[in-house]
């Protein structure tokens, strides 16, 4: 099946969905906040738009970070408006995500975010239309040269499709320090496909001037193995093979899974916009943020033993809402609560030893 019919994150409000568990991902747009702050004063100066923005908000999916990043958007074009003493624009608001999205999550949301805009703004603010556009980002989309900003966070490292060639990476599930070099080529390879190929329809998208910011998860050293960028599901792969010794899991399905993402480092991000050539980089910042989301201690190098089971049991949660459709289209539904718990244990082990952390880039690029 392909993968833009199985991709999504755990619906609904539950322990275990991905509404109650996206932490990691709001840190990130939190993150963000000052390069989309300064693009939008960069498109509101240019005068891009006038009495209405259009903005996208590209892999929205679902629960409290999808609206969170409409209201930023809302809260600075707001003040703009106001530092320039400029009537506030109306507000058509695109949300994206593949099919399989939980948008009825997001519309129930919308009375009430809606009531809590009039109540901040005021009764004359907006208005702001709010719509879904499902479908993958590596087609087209929107009319051309219908958008003025496009938002993207914790999205892009997500592949059209399996890289090709991936046969030899015997029980591995992603780049691995044991990995072939072939592996590490097939996935860069594909990710320059699909980061050009997104570059490509946006550029039809969005008009002269407009903005995108685009929030990667992404590795920190040209290294592919770099654990920033493979230990995460290097300890998920382990705990597959745990599951194969004792006869939950098939080593053929293993040896057939592998995982449909990427997490380029800064230069190929940089290299892959340069040759694309419809947009230029505008501003660029890093940051760091701990496995576990919750855990703000970024002094220790290493988690003490009864940090680390609580950090393991919440790091285990956040990958679970994100990879839990996937696994249970190749592996089944039986094996997931045990495939948690042993990967909550290896992570909680790791974490004791070297306190790994997720590497982000926030890029803003202007169109050409």
């Amino acid at each position: 099946m392909a993968l833009v019919n199985i991709l999504h994150m755990n619906t609904g409000d539950g322990e275990l969905s991905y509404a109650k568990n996206s932490l990691l991902q709001e840190t990130g747009i939190r993150n963000a906040i000052p390069i989309l702050k300064h693009s939008i004063k960069g498109i509101a100066n240019y005068g891009v738009f006038k009495d209405c923005i259009t903005v996208a908000d590209l892999g929205c999916s679902s629960g409290t970070n999808t609206l969170l990043v409409v209201s930023n958007i809302i809260d600075i074009v707001h003040e703009v408006c106001q530092e320039n003493n400029r009537e506030v624009p109306q507000f058509q608001v695109c949300l994206n995500d593949l099919f399989g999205n939980d948008f009825n999550t997001i519309f129930k949301s919308l009375p009430d975010f809606y009531a809590n805009v009039k109540k901040n703004k005021g009764e004359a603010f907006g208005p702001c239309f709010i719509s879904a556009v499902p479908g993958s980002f590596y087609g087209r989309l929107f009319p051309n040269k219908s958008l003025h900003l496009v938002h993207c966070a914790t999205s892009n490292q997500w592949l059209s499709q399996m890289p090709q060639g991936l046969e030899n990476n015997g029980s591995n599930i992603y780049i691995a320090k044991t990995s072939p070099p072939n592996v590490y080529q097939a996935y860069g390879k594909q990710f320059h496909t699909d980061f050009t190929k997104f570059l490509r329809m946006r550029s039809e998208e969005v008009v002269h001037g407009g903005s995108m910011v685009l929030t990667i998860p992404s590795r920190s050293l040209v290294d592919l193995a770099s654990d920033d960028s493979c230990a995460f599901f290097e300890l998920l792969g382990q705990s597959l093979v745990d599951m194969v010794k004792e006869g939950l899991v098939q080593g053929a399905d293993i040896n057939s899974f592998n995982m449909p993402l990427y997490f380029p480092c800064e230069d190929e991000v940089r290299n892959i916009i340069e040759s694309e050539g419809s947009f230029s980089v505008e501003n660029l910042n890093v940051f760091k943020v701990n496995w576990d989301p919750c855990d703000t201690d970024y002094t220790n190098m290493n988690d003490s033993n009864e940090l680390s089971q609580v950090h393991g049991k919440n790091t285990s949660k956040v990958l679970r809402v994100a990879l839990e459709p996937l696994l249970v289209s190749h592996f089944g539904n039986s094996i997931i609560h045990v495939l948690f718990k042993k990967y909550e244990k290896h992570v909680a082990d790791h974490l004791s030893k070297k306190k790994t952390r997720h590497f982000f880039l926030t890029i803003s690029l202007t169109k050409k």
